[in-house]
């Protein structure tokens, strides 16, 4: 059990990778407070994450700060403490840079960006009274990696590496860890539900996407550790690396497998077709 007793709140809870961190947390002792902007669909999840009388689903939208606050009140009065917070709230935004929709650009980052500092700026000052604390910022590859037409998820995820570098100097001192996770292709949902604008044009991704009970072990893994930043899985380490050395390659490749919108509208229409 080794997260036993510890206090974990997890953003984005109610499925996906956020789901599969609190499960794995769960089987290891974790006491955990999960949130999602949909109560219900949290308080589902929780069922299914079986936890118990050591877990509490709470109703927050992260980029709205006095939910944040109110959030880290009922965390404290539920448990005493928070030891760890895992930032996964987020969504995509799949669009040219030319046609996209600014406000949901404004949108996204309030909720992958500065949500995920507010969530900081709001257990910080908790974990340095503590004593202690480990911050779990779950990035993205694109991150490092800009993929085109999604440049504003991408733009929303280079923030999250350089505040969590930032941070993690910043905190150190108090016995606060920040681990940045940056996924590569993940088996999720987040594809189908991520917002769509005029040119939804995508790269194509020739392998089978990794589980997120992938993530949610290399997560627990880089947390134990107290790591810098973990990949996930690990051979998109090398995929950073060629790109920061050999970036006309990598882009040469991505341009070759872009899907044409009329792809992506068809796929998405069978998709659609095929749930009802």
């Amino acid at each position: 059990m080794k997260l036993q007793d510890k206090v974990a709140v997890i953003t984005g809870a109610s499925m996906g990778i956020g789901e599969e961190i609190a499960k794995l947390f769960a089987r290891e002792g974790a006491k955990l407070v999960l949130c999602s902007r949909d109560l219900a669909r949290q308080e589902a999840a929780q069922q299914r994450i079986g936890a118990g009388e050591n877990a509490i689903s709470l109703a927050c939208d992260v980029s709205k700060r006095e939910q944040v606050d109110a959030m880290v009140r009922a965390a404290m009065k539920r448990f005493g403490r928070i030891d760890i917070l895992v930032n996964n709230a987020g969504f995509g935004l799949n669009d040219s840079l030319a046609e996209i929709d600014m406000t949901q650009c404004r949108q996204l980052f309030e909720t992958n960006l500065f949500g995920a500092m507010e969530c900081m700026q709001a257990v910080i000052p908790i974990m340095k009274q503590q004593g202690s604390g480990d911050i779990v910022n779950v990035s993205s590859v694109s991150g490092h990696i800009s993929m085109p037409y999604m440049s504003v998820y991408a733009a929303s995820k280079h923030g999250m590496q350089a505040v969590g570098r930032a941070a993690r100097q910043e905190l150190k001192r108090y016995n606060i860890n920040v681990l940045t996770v940056s996924p590569g292709y993940i088996a999720t949902d987040f594809a189908r539900n991520m917002l769509k604008g005029k040119n939804p044009q995508r790269v194509s991704v020739a392998q089978k996407g990794a589980g997120a009970e992938v993530v949610a072990l290399a997560t627990l893994r880089g947390l134990l550790k107290r790591k810098r930043e973990v990949f996930t899985p690990r051979f998109y380490w090398i995929a950073v690396k060629l790109y920061e050395n050999f970036p006309g390659l990598v882009e040469w490749t991505v341009r070759r497998s872009l899907k044409p919108t009329a792809q992506v509208i068809a796929e998405a229409a069978k998709s659609s077709a095929s749930k009802q």
